[in-house]
């Protein structure tokens, strides 16, 4: 396989020389995933406030929409006014916004606080990501990004088992936990960014001739749109797990625990491996390891068409997991070094975006064009995951390109 830069580097000894902002950038984005209540709750909650379960499935997709617009609102946030204080400001309006919500009435005053929780939430992450981005070293930001990404995983699979136990007092008590979580964000960014404050300001772009950053701009980037194209194309093609493979489970005239074996089969992979896979990919070109794990992950999705029954739902569990392991840090910090050093929150925030459009739009396509095709649907999602890989790794640059971030000279990674 090939490989550059220097030797890879240790998980412990990354996370030590690790700086305190970026340490704490992670942190904080465990706890905000720990007390992500809101979206995993918030269907319930409104039936029991009486509405009906239309209604209630239109304010969970107002808020995801409010998510996709908040990253790029993030993006855009960040890049005028510094890491520090996006996030700050964007946590304590998080807190504020989701303790109000059981005291708010009127179904569009709810849906509007839903939306704007969806938005304030999610700035959090090309902010926090912008840390990542300009404080680590580039051979060693697929490792952190991979730390950063096992911070979210743990939080996001510890949250609906905390939240059971809050929702079970009340759901004020819910809510308010969530709020406070967000206020612990903000204090823990706050202090631990401090010494962060000087550098952490809107980047002076150093050649006046080049094209002003903004998203835009960005859109200028065809190699960069190629690989918007390509994560957008592979979340729609990872989130099927969500929505078709439960139907699929069911069809085949198995239990539903099956359903949930599986998804806790992928989440001790990625929870257990993915750090250590990311500790020999890291020395990987970029394009390489983006292109192998959602190869990968399209071979996983393919073999649920495959009529092995359990043991093959298991195999092919385990084949997309593990190329979610391989891909998934590469895809997460790629954009961070896409674009000059001015350019990359917004570069970050278009990322996060596409994902998150794929996320939607999967979970929605995978089921309609299963009840057409059946089983098939899972080849086609093969396919489309080729397709990913092959417009994601044509995306990431293969020359190492000149940056200038804050007056030293670095190198994009090579593809």
């Amino acid at each position: 396989m090939t490989r550059t830069g220097p030797p890879e580097t240790g998980i412990r000894e990354t996370w030590l020389t690790a700086p305190t902002s970026v340490k704490a950038v992670i942190a904080g984005m465990l706890i905000n995933r720990l007390g992500g209540f809101l979206p995993v709750f918030l269907v319930l909650y409104l039936i029991e406030r009486g509405y009906g379960a239309g209604q209630a499935g239109a304010a969970l997709g107002a808020n995801g929409v409010g998510a996709i617009v908040g990253v790029l609102v993030g993006g855009w946030l960040t890049a005028r006014l510094g890491a520090r204080t996006t996030i700050v400001a964007a946590m304590t309006a998080t807190a504020a916004l989701t303790a109000a919500l059981p005291y708010v009435g009127g179904f569009p005053v709810v849906v509007a606080v839903v939306v704007a929780v969806g938005v304030t939430g999610q700035v959090y992450r090309p902010a926090s990501a912008e840390v990542v981005g300009r404080l680590i070293p580039e051979d060693r930001q697929v490792l952190v990004f991979a730390m950063y990404r096992l911070a979210t995983n743990i939080g996001s699979a510890a949250a609906p088992l905390i939240g059971v136990g809050l929702a079970a007092i009340s759901y004020e008590v819910l809510f308010w936990g969530e709020a406070l979580a967000a206020l612990g964000c903000a204090l823990l960014v706050r202090v631990a960014l401090r010494d962060m404050a000087p550098d952490d300001q809107p980047i002076a772009d150093p050649d006046p001739r080049r094209p002003k950053a903004s998203y835009l701009a960005l859109v200028r980037d065809g190699r960069f749109l190629m690989f918007l194209f390509g994560l957008l194309v592979y979340a729609a093609v990872y989130s099927q797990y969500l929505s078709t493979l439960p139907l699929t489970v069911r069809a085949d005239g198995l239990p539903e625990a099956v359903y949930g074996i599986l998804v806790s089969v992928n989440a001790v992979i990625i929870i257990s491996c993915e750090l250590l896979v990311t500790k020999h990919v890291q020395r990987w070109r970029t394009g390489i390891a983006v292109f192998t794990g959602t190869v990968l992950v399209g071979l996983g999705v393919a073999m649920y068409a495959l009529p092995f029954g359990v043991a093959g739902f298991l195999l092919a569990t385990v084949v997309w997991s593990l190329g979610e392991t391989i891909s998934a840090p590469s895809l997460v910090a790629y954009p961070a070094r896409a674009s000059a050093a001015e350019s990359r929150s917004r570069y970050l925030g278009s990322s996060q975006a596409a994902y998150g459009v794929g996320s939607a739009v999967g979970p929605a396509l995978g089921p309609a064009l299963w009840s057409i095709v059946g089983d098939a649907v899972w080849l086609v999602n093969g396919a489309a995951a080729l397709v990913a890989a092959t417009a994601a790794a044509s995306g990431v640059r293969r020359r190492r390109a000149d940056r200038v971030d804050r007056g030293t000279t670095r190198g994009a990674d090579a593809g």
